[in-house]
């Protein structure tokens, strides 16, 4: 596997000055944005796939152990501030349980058995799509997952490091990042680590915005639950639709911190109720409702 192979370029990195350490990793690093690139086409398949579950009522769900899984529970968790979506909608699946977010939980990653039982305690429905993740590609918890998902008929999407590798070979949509040996052999929190962070980006961001979570570049959907978070609803308020600060605040008040229904209700000069179903019919989409951004 080339994530445990040896990396030439930084054989002797322990015997080199703290400075020239941080060179041979930032220079390795460098070489992650290239790989996940060169699997734009098969990332966007899978962005597509997932919209198409989601519109049809099914969930984002990622399957993972160790980094890979404790990187699935961060990129679902934050789904739920920036898009204001429930937190059913993306979930992330995870060896070992909650607790291993925290602690290394030794073997969860090889029972097959386990990954069958953990998806399906899900209440996994063939609406649903699975995202298997392992920087090796052959964790045995995640191909069990992935195999049980593709049993029920829900869209399999697989994140290897790897290529070839099993989970590859399983599911519908395979994305294989290769990032070639770590700087430290088979470490692959490092660049494996970060490639698929950037996948797990892509795809929840990706899928956001093409479900009408965002206005242009701006994040319409967020939920206000502190007071950084209303400072910048307020900012996108008065933005997009030229209010002063004490204006948008009112807005978002009687918008119950709805962001897109508080610009609705100026722009369409509507009640709150009345900007909701403005934007249901629009199937959330604000720009079908104040027409396209212009800046």
């Amino acid at each position: 596997m080339q994530t445990e192979s040896r990396n030439p370029r930084s054989q002797n990195i322990d015997r080199l000055p703290t400075e020239a350490i941080l060179r041979v990793m930032n220079d390795e690093d460098a070489s992650v944005a290239a790989a996940v690139r060169r699997a734009l086409p098969q990332i966007a398949r899978a962005v597509d796939v997932i919209v198409e579950r989601l519109r049809r009522g099914g969930r984002l769900i990622y399957v993972g152990a160790g980094t890979s899984g404790r990187l699935a529970v961060l990129d679902a968790a934050e789904c739920v501030p920036t898009f204001s979506v429930e937190p059913e909608l993306v979930q992330a699946v995870l060896a070992g349980g909650d607790g291993a977010f925290i602690h290394s939980v030794e073997g969860a990653e090889d029972s097959r058995e386990q990954g069958r039982d953990d998806i399906l305690a899900r209440g996994l429905t063939a609406n649903d799509v699975v995202v298997g993740i392992a920087a090796s590609g052959r964790t045995p918890y995640v191909a069990s997952a992935l195999e049980t998902a593709k049993e029920i008929g829900a869209a399999t999407i697989a994140i290897s490091c790897n290529d070839p590798a099993p989970i590859l070979e399983i599911a519908d949509v395979p994305v294989a990042a290769v990032v070639g040996p770590e700087v430290l052999a088979g470490s692959t929190r490092l660049k494996a680590g970060t490639a698929q962070k950037l996948i797990l980006n892509m795809l929840s961001t990706a899928t956001m915005m093409k479900l009408g979570k965002t206005y242009g570049n701006r994040m319409v959907d967020v939920k206000v639950t502190n007071m950084k978070l209303a400072g910048r609803a307020r900012g996108l308020i008065s933005d997009i639709t030229g209010v002063d600060d004490a204006t948008a605040a009112y807005l978002l008040s009687d918008a119950n911190n709805e962001v897109k229904t508080a610009i609705v209700m100026q722009q369409r000069g509507v009640t709150a109720g009345e900007a909701r179903d403005l934007l249901a019919r629009a199937g959330g989409r604000l720009a079908d409702v104040i027409g396209e951004s212009e800046a």
